[in-house]
């Protein structure tokens, strides 16, 4: 498990760590893929929380977990992205790139939670009997 606290971590710290999490636990996941939205999320927190901030990464039973708390209880608000330099493009790649993305709500601030699921092991593909008795011919 990897936890970062504000005011000590930063998002390099935030994405490094991450990477080695990966590279131990979940060499499945799409490194580059998690440590965007990690990267994202944390300068999310930073920019627009202006208490403290946890990222927890965690690992369980086929499942990837970011989890970033803060002391704001507003939750990210998609905004229309603008190509001259005013973002908007985050909160959208953080939706596309996880497998499912959630954000619990409580007085005290808020937890936005991206998981990934596992895939599944690919099956060993089986010829079929055509190509079977084609190939056989001879």
């Amino acid at each position: 498990m990897v936890v970062i606290e504000s005011p000590e971590g930063d998002a390099a710290g935030a994405r490094h760590a991450t990477a080695e999490f990966l590279a131990r636990h979940c060499p499945w996941a799409d490194l580059d893929a998690v440590v965007l939205v990690v990267s994202e999320l944390v300068a999310n927190a930073i920019r627009h929380t202006d208490g403290w901030w946890r990222l927890c990464v965690r690992a369980a039973r086929g499942l990837l977990v970011v989890e970033i708390a803060d002391a704001s209880p507003r939750p990210p608000e998609p905004r229309a992205p603008s190509l001259t330099g005013g973002g908007g493009f985050g909160w959208h790649m953080v939706e596309r790139l996880a497998t499912r993305v959630e954000v619990d709500q409580r007085p005290e601030g808020k937890t936005v939670r991206a998981t990934w699921l596992r895939p599944a092991p690919s099956m060993p593909t089986v010829p079929s009997a055509t190509a079977l008795s084609a190939g056989s011919v001879g």
